[in-house]
């Protein structure tokens, strides 16, 4: 039919919605739901009508959809399975509970009085294809709602994109900045990369950045076959001729059918308000009662009755049953623990917890295990308490009745912990999982309370199971001291009599589910699932698995540190003495302050409120560079911290059995995304001085093994040069120059060639500085310069680069209005101190303007670290150790160069293809039989 038989044509809008892409989106997005009468899944269809219905009530004004269809894929083998049978062979099938809410959501589709089309033989996307050629050919304007990249090539003319996800219109700048090329060549380079998630072969090793490349050298990829014999690389070269019939194949399968045969009249895809009868009818039935009552109000009519059934609790709305810790159940054997089994295989999740006899998982014992099916239902599974003894405070060594075998419960749940249909949910699942592991029990897949929280807080408040509860469900739950104690008469948790340990543990798992339900919602409303489920939960396992890998280290090398630091600190003490003419405690901040400002009458000194002098790290510095007093006790209270942090405090730290040190990270430690680590923490070994380096030579390799450390280099400072968008830094990237002197000869007029250590050293320092907004004060003190020479360098510095000052301002204020900042990625970072006056001010801006940076590096290094296991697959090699920016490896003497080829690869790949970067990520890589030799 014609246009102007279907009465579309110019000035119509058409918006072709990705049915499948928002099934998917409302999938993941709410918790598992059940209709209450039939217990059918229908959380897909609420989070799918949710959907709608907002499309319904946005689109409104001028640039409004005067036509709205919904496509849908169509179950069965397309056109391109006949080209390929490997076509999309390794997606996995939808999850059970996600089948049968296919065709109700074709329904709710129609209930909305929206035009929905599915075609058999064809995918979605084709679909697409063919009616926005059509609509564009009739003079009509189309907007497909998608962040599909194969639809990207349809971009061009009067068709646009738009990302539902992040509210973000694509048009061919856009599918430039992503693929390289404009959108008549994304077919091409599609061709070339191939799609893992599709199984399209392409070329092998060739990625999306070198198709780009090889697309735009030799303009289609039609010449660059035929020239495949110019290229210069002799691997690229080879590969592209050995793999044409494959590539030209994979080019069959991404490019879109844009000439359908559809016998479809796109005037009836105009866009008409619903039936309320039929629509409310269809929320009703699905007992929807929040979105029919809506839709009613809007709609300005009386929402249906909707009965809720006998007996079942409301999961999906509040109204949960309270939190009683004595409905709880203890399982006491085999049949029971069973029957618990056969519940969470009917529901599809259940949350865990365990309880151990410590806090550090690779020495604990496994005490019980609790789960919760639904709210209000819960269980402890008491695995080894003992028995209470009267002559004995801490109890008997006998098991306490009531209770099976570690081996028997865990036989019997691993089916359930292991099976990829059914959701395990924990509170820092981290380490319930390790504690699984240890006893065999490989625990996917996970959701996280306390991530799903951070990824939604962070910045506003802690993560803890505690605060959140009583946040969230205004209940407060048992206190662990209630039932440990504390201080030397604090018992371990297999000491608990199991009735109270019931009421405890049931609880937690209790409240982990009631979390869930409200919290993973809200990743949606809040903007942040991508983070939550590309940032946060894929990292766990891989954490985990580092932290249970550990590093090896020597003791013999410690202890011959702590004695060299023990002499030199007494070294120190006899020149202190000298200089103050007589002995005092060293290691006393009130009798050094009394030195300096008393008897030696310097100035600076500040008393505390007990009236005692304060003697900082930073009051020290200031006096270091004139007093030798001062700078003697700033070099012994180094030495001092390394002792004890590191050379005396490792040792203790060595597993007994492994001989190597297990940290373990923390994925909340810091609102940026940074992580920190504990128990040790190995985040903050000094690298300044000579002593804190050498630190690092403890960190050895076994025999036949080499340390590899690959670092990025430079990583914030290319980030600010992107995000701020300043040529001059991103150009001298891009061609590899060394920044601190260029930063110098910019700043100081001083060529390249003519540039001293002295000068570069200082660039240096503005550089780093500006990122984290230091001050004429800090910057006075970091250089031993006067203030007002350190000032007039960070003025210089705006001034050579107007876009760092442009950059910092514009953040304050989106931070002044929204709250919040940003990294790239889309973690929210919150600022709720960004108003404060006085003191606070400057930190609050300060940490404003460098969050999106910091945060900006330790998602692309957490996006590399999730990548690393496939990519090191079959490698002998193992990834120990995490240190912001920096990752450290185990590898086989004979593999390392193919080793540090595989992961450098990984991560200066690491930001795409989410992010195209103005400039690149370069990593330095080193090894060595130490950590020391290999940084």
């Amino acid at each position: 039919m014609g246009a102007q038989e279907t009465g579309f044509g110019k000035g119509c809008h058409l918006h072709l919605v990705d049915g499948s892409a928002f099934i998917f989106r409302a999938y993941h997005a709410l918790p598992p739901l059940t209709r209450k009468s039939d217990g059918l899944p229908i959380g897909a269809v609420a989070g799918f009508c949710n959907m709608l219905q907002k499309f319904v009530e946005d689109n409104t004004g001028p640039d409004a959809p005067t036509h709205v269809a919904v496509i849908f894929d169509h179950k069965g083998k397309t056109f391109r399975s006949d080209i390929y049978p490997e076509y999309k062979a390794n997606r996995p099938p939808a999850p059970e509970d996600l089948r049968p809410q296919f065709p109700l959501t074709r329904d709710a589709t129609r209930a909305f009085n929206i035009a929905c089309l599915e075609v058999e033989g064809f995918e979605a996307d084709d679909i697409i294809a063919t009616l926005a050629r059509q609509a564009d050919e009739a003079g009509g304007r189309v907007t497909i709602l998608s962040s599909d990249k194969d639809l990207m090539q349809l971009v061009g003319g009067g068709v646009e994109m738009l990302d539902p996800m992040k509210n973000k219109r694509i048009d061919s700048e856009g599918v430039e900045e992503k693929f390289g090329v404009g959108p008549d060549r994304v077919v091409d380079v599609q061709a070339l990369a191939g799609d893992s998630v599709d199984n399209v072969p392409g070329a092998p090793g060739i990625g999306i950045k070198t198709a780009a490349l090889l697309i735009n050298e030799f303009g289609d990829l039609d010449a660059l076959l035929e020239r495949a014999g110019e290229i210069k690389q002799p691997k690229r070269r080879q590969t592209l001729i050995d793999n044409a019939d494959q590539i030209r194949m994979s080019r069959a399968l991404v490019k879109l059918d844009t000439h359908m045969d559809l016998d479809i009249d796109l005037g009836s895809f105009e866009l008409r308000d619903p039936e309320p009868e039929t629509l409310l009818s269809f929320l009703a039935d699905m007992e929807f009662r929040t979105l029919t009552n809506r839709v009613a109000s809007r709609l300005g009519v009386e929402a249906p009755e909707i009965k809720q059934p006998e007996g079942t609790p409301d999961l999906a709305t509040p109204g949960a049953p309270a939190i009683d810790p004595e409905k709880y159940e203890w399982v006491k054997d085999a049949d029971a623990l069973r029957a618990w089994v056969a519940k969470i295989n009917q529901r599809g999740y259940v949350a865990v917890d365990t309880e151990t006899t410590g806090l550090d998982e690779m020495r604990v014992d496994l005490v019980g295990i609790s789960l919760c099916v639904e709210a209000g239902e819960a269980c402890y599974i008491p695995l080894l308490h003992k028995t209470a003894a009267t002559d004995d405070l801490f109890g008997g060594d006998d098991l306490a009745d009531g209770q099976m075998g570690v081996d028997d419960a865990l036989a019997i749940l691993r089916p359930v912990l292991e099976d990829p249909a059914i959701l395990k949910i924990g509170q820092n699942m981290k380490y319930d999982a390790k504690i699984f592991a240890r006893n065999g029990v490989a625990v996917a897949p996970i959701d996280d309370t306390m991530l799903m929280s951070y990824a939604l807080n962070a910045g506003r408040h802690n993560h803890g199971m505690d605060i959140l509860s009583e946040r969230y469900l205004d209940h407060k739950p048992i206190s662990i001291k209630s039932l440990l104690g504390s201080g030397k008469s604090a018992i371990t948790f297999d000491r608990v009599p199991v009735e109270d340990a019931v009421k405890y543990a049931a609880e937690d798992a209790d409240i982990t589910l009631r979390l869930w339900q409200l919290l993973k919602p809200r990743l949606h409303t809040a903007s942040v699932t991508r983070v939550y489920e590309r940032l946060e939960r894929p990292l766990v396992p891989v954490l985990a698995e580092m932290e249970m890998n550990g590093i090896k280290v020597d003791r013999d090398v410690l202890s011959r540190m702590s004695n060299a630091f023990a002499q030199k600190m007494a070294g120190y003490e006899a020149e202190l003495y000298e200089l103050a003419g007589h002995e005092f405690n060293v290691q006393s901040p009130a009798q050094v302050g009394a030195i300096l400002f008393d008897q030696m009458e310097l100035p600076g000194g500040k008393k505390t409120k007990t009236g005692q002098w304060s003697t900082p790290a930073d009051v020290l510095e200031d006096l270091a560079a004139e007093h030798d007093f001062a700078a003697r006790v700033l070099d012994y209270r180094q030495l001092q911290k390394l002792k004890s942090t590191y050379t005396d405090a490792l040792q203790d730290h060595i597993h007994p059995e492994t001989g190597r040190v297990h940290t373990s990270y923390l994925q909340t430690g810091a609102n940026t995304g940074r992580m920190a680590s504990k128990d040790p923490n190995l985040q903050n070994i000094p690298v300044r001085s000579e002593e804190g380096r050498r630190i690092r030579e403890a960190f050895i390799a076994p025999e036949g093994r080499t340390l590899i450390s690959l670092d990025y280099s430079q990583i914030e400072l290319r980030i600010l040069a992107h995000m701020a968008g300043i040529d001059a830094l991103k150009q001298a990237f891009r061609d590899g120059l060394d920044i601190h002197a260029m930063t110098a000869s910019e700043m100081f007029d001083v060529p390249l060639d003519q540039m001293t250590p002295d000068v570069r050293r200082q660039a240096k320092a503005i550089n780093f500085g500006v990122i984290y907004g230091i001050s004429g004060f800090g910057l006075a003190r970091n250089l031993r310069i006067p203030r007002a020479e350190a000032q007039g360098f960070i003025d210089r510095y705006f001034e050579r680069f107007p876009g760092i000052r442009t950059y910092m301002d514009n953040t304050v204020e989106f931070a002044k209005e929204h709250k919040r900042v940003e990294t790239l990625f889309g973690r929210q970072i919150h600022t709720p101190e960004i108003g404060a006056k006085g003191p606070q001010a400057g930190f609050a801006k300060r940490a404003a303007i460098n969050a999106p940076i910091q945060g900006t590096a330790a998602d692309i290094i957490r996006r590399a670290m999730i990548r690393m296991p496939d990519a090191i697959k079959g490698l002998p090699t193992k990834m120990l150790l995490q240190v912001h920016d920096e990752l450290i490896f185990e590898v086989d003497d004979a593999a390392v160069d193919e080793v540090i080829g595989v992961v450098r690869g990984v991560m200066e790949g690491a930001a795409e293809p989410a992010i195209k970067l103005d400039v690149p990520l370069v990593v330095d890589a080193g090894q060595g039989q130490n950590w020391a030799e290999a940084h």
